[in-house]
């Protein structure tokens, strides 16, 4: 005879799985209750054995062949190792036993909609959630299933429907913050979070993502207010330090976010992410030394964090060392070579080490990446000028211009290289497009070609348009 047992503690689930793992040993066949049988279940599910799992869930099937709880259980772990097909077949059994039992339809729906099944997907969710008697669950699947579509709005609000049931449902919080951020409305994000806060103004989590959507607005005092409630009610919310240290990043105050950066360390192990974040704050503070020892200590931890080697040369190109920078950009770019941050660098150190050539590639590849760059289409347009490669410069700012046809810098450079080419004409038509777009940046030009300040032509042109503003 079996003990009669609760089987709601570690120490009798440990009697039921040795038990059952005797069983096993002796090649025998004892009986288990229900409760036994899931206790059994539901360990080697904590221990991320499905195999032993779905073993015992055979057994207990064997025993208790009319007992849907176990046919469900099988069809959850065949759905977690993807094994679909198996899974509705177990699904299609239970429904015979028990049509009205909710998670049959949640468990279907959650196979057709990893299936892109979008239609039976939707129905049997909708099945689930007539049946449920906690319906949160099934309200936050078919939130996911709206997801998947694209359907951002109505995922919104089957997840405040889930909140309504269960406010504690961490999950939903996030998914309403991603998906207000997919759709732009961060505006709206702050109403829901800040009226959520109305009714539980002790989530964490609630504080947490009205902090980030105030942050996706730039309002990182308010961002910074938030995160620090956040801090309050659960003082090891790492990633609420982390993303405080970005909101006073964001407002200069790089001493500051060191600090806040380095509080996380307490809660967790340090991060690459977090070292590169230290490293660029001491950049900003023109504290290289400092900044190098932790844009190492990035790479250090993950040797593919490309912004840290990028870090380590802008510090070592602040020193002069351009040399030394131009390898560490090379091992960003190798990392990174779509990065049109990490082409410029390389492009201005070769440019300072006279590898005018190559820096010029590198510019081209620049633009190509990002062509809405007005300085890396100036410096780029530049060198080719010092070159004297004129046509070349020309063509590369016409380019730019067509890229960015609202930057009046584009056509004053225009007009000071077509001067310099001898056409004028060309040169007056754009320098009255430039005057056109901002008159008080004409000073540019004369920067760039201080000879044209005594150019009468030029200067009348200039009052004509500086003196009607």
């Amino acid at each position: 005879m079996e003990e009669d047992f609760e089987f709601d503690s570690p120490e009798e689930q440990k009697f039921s799985v040795d038990r059952y793992e005797e069983m096993l040993r002796n090649e025998d066949q004892y009986f288990f209750d229900t409760k036994a049988f899931e206790s059994i279940i539901d360990y080697y599910i904590s221990k991320n054995d499905p195999i032993k799992a779905l073993q015992v869930i055979d057994y207990a099937i064997a025993q208790h062949p009319f007992e849907t709880l176990f046919i469900i259980k099988k069809a959850q772990l065949l759905t977690s190792t993807h094994q679909f097909e198996l899974a509705l077949e177990a699904l299609t059994k239970a429904e015979f036993l028990e049509p009205s039992e909710a998670d049959i339809y949640l468990i279907k729906g959650t196979i057709f909609s990893t299936l892109s099944e979008h239609e039976l997907a939707e129905e049997n969710f909708m099945k689930s959630l007539e049946l449920s008697e906690n319906p949160d669950e099934v309200y936050y699947q078919i939130a996911n299933l709206y997801q998947i579509q694209g359907f951002y709005l109505k995922a919104i609000e089957n997840l405040k429907m889930c909140l309504n049931i269960n406010k504690d449902n961490q999950e939903a919080l996030y998914e309403i913050a991603f998906c207000y951020d997919v759709l732009g409305k961060h505006e709206e994000s702050v109403q829901f979070y800040l009226q959520y806060i109305d009714s539980d103004p002790y989530s964490f989590a609630a504080w947490y993502n009205l902090g980030n959507a105030y942050h996706k607005l730039e309002q990182f005092a308010a961002a910074i207010d938030a995160y620090d409630y956040a801090i309050l009610i659960k003082d090891n919310f790492s990633s609420a330090y982390f993303n405080k240290g970005n909101a006073l990043v964001n407002l200069d105050r790089y001493n500051e976010a060191i600090e806040v950066y380095k509080q996380t360390f307490e809660y967790e192990p340090p991060t690459a992410d977090t070292y590169c974040a230290i490293g660029e704050c001491y950049e900003k503070l023109e504290k290289m030394d400092e900044a190098r020892k932790y844009y190492k200590k990035a790479v250090k931890l993950d040797s593919n964090q490309s912004d840290a080697w990028f870090g380590i040369g802008v510090t070592l190109d602040f020193e002069e060392r351009y040399f030394e920078s131009l390898h560490f950009y090379k091992k960003a770019l190798e990392i990174d070579d779509e990065n049109p941050d990490y082409w410029f660098a390389i492009a201005d150190a070769r440019y300072k080490l006279k590898q005018y050539d190559q820096s010029i590639e590198a510019y081209g590849k620049v633009v190509e990446l990002n062509p809405t760059d007005v300085e890396a289409w100036l410096d780029y347009s530049s060198l080719l000028y010092e070159q004297s490669h004129l046509q070349e410069a020309i063509d590369v700012i016409s380019e730019a211009i067509k890229c960015n046809p609202d930057d009046a810098l584009l056509y004053y450079r225009m007009v000071a290289y077509l001067f310099a080419a001898g056409k004028y004409n060309d040169a007056l038509n754009f320098l009255d497009l430039a005057l056109n777009i901002d008159p008080e940046k004409n000073y540019i030009l004369f920067e760039y070609l201080p000879q044209l300040q005594g150019n009468q032509v030029i200067i009348d042109i200039i009052k004509k348009y500086t003196n009607n503003k």
